[in-house]
C-alpha cells in the first residue's frame, strides 16, 4: 500500500504546471467573463455556433446601474463608476487571462475585485471567494505557464 501511494505521488508530481495554469486561467477567467456578460447589453457576437458574447464592455444594461446603486453599496465610489469599472475589468482581464497576456497583473486585478466583492458585497461567500483567490494567487505567484503569450513574448 505504501508503494502504491509513493507511485501515485510521483505520478501527480509529473503533472505539468503549464496545464494546471491553463486550466486555472480558463476556470477563473470564465467566472469573471460570464459575470461581466450579465452586466452588458447589446447584440451578441458569435464566433462559432454556441460561442457568443457581448463585445462592448461599455454598453451596460440598465439593471447593472440599479444593481450597483441599490445592492452593491460600495463606499467611496459612485455606483455608475463602479458599474463601468467592474464590467470593463471583468471583460478585459478575463480575456487577458485566456490568452495568458499580462497574466500576473490581470490576476492581481481580479484578486482585488474578489476582495472588494468579499468585503463589501457578499461577505458570507468566503469559501467561494477563497477558491477564486487561491487560483488567482497561484497565477500571480507562478505565472501563466508555457501555454501563454507571456511565455512566447518572454522567449524573444
Amino acid at each position: 500500500m505504501k508503494n502504491l501511494a509513493a507511485r501515485l505521488i510521483r505520478l501527480f508530481e509529473q503533472l505539468p504546471y503549464s496545464l494546471l495554469a491553463l486550466l486555472g486561467r480558463f476556470a477563473i477567467g470564465l467566472v469573471f467573463f460570464n459575470s461581466g456578460q450579465t452586466k452588458l447589453e447589446g447584440a451578441p457576437l458569435c464566433l462559432v455556433r454556441h460561442v457568443c458574447f457581448k463585445p462592448n464592455p461599455f454598453d451596460l444594461a440598465p439593471s447593472t446601474f440599479t444593481l450597483f446603486e441599490h445592492d452593491y453599496a460600495l463606499p467611496l465610489i459612485p455606483p455608475w463608476i463602479a458599474a463601468y469599472l467592474a464590467a470593463f475589468n471583468e471583460f478585459t482581464l478575463s480575456i487577458l487571462l485566456f490568452v495568458g497576456l499580462a497574466t500576473r497583473f490581470s490576476a492581481l486585478g481580479l484578486l482585488i475585485m474578489t476582495l472588494v466583492i468579499e468585503i463589501f458585497v457578499y461577505p458570507d461567500a468566503y469559501v467561494l471567494h477563497g477558491t477564486w483567490a487561491t487560483i488567482l494567487l497561484m497565477l500571480v505567484r507562478f505565472g501563466p505557464g508555457k501555454i501563454s503569450l507571456d511565455h512566447i513574448l518572454a522567449r524573444r
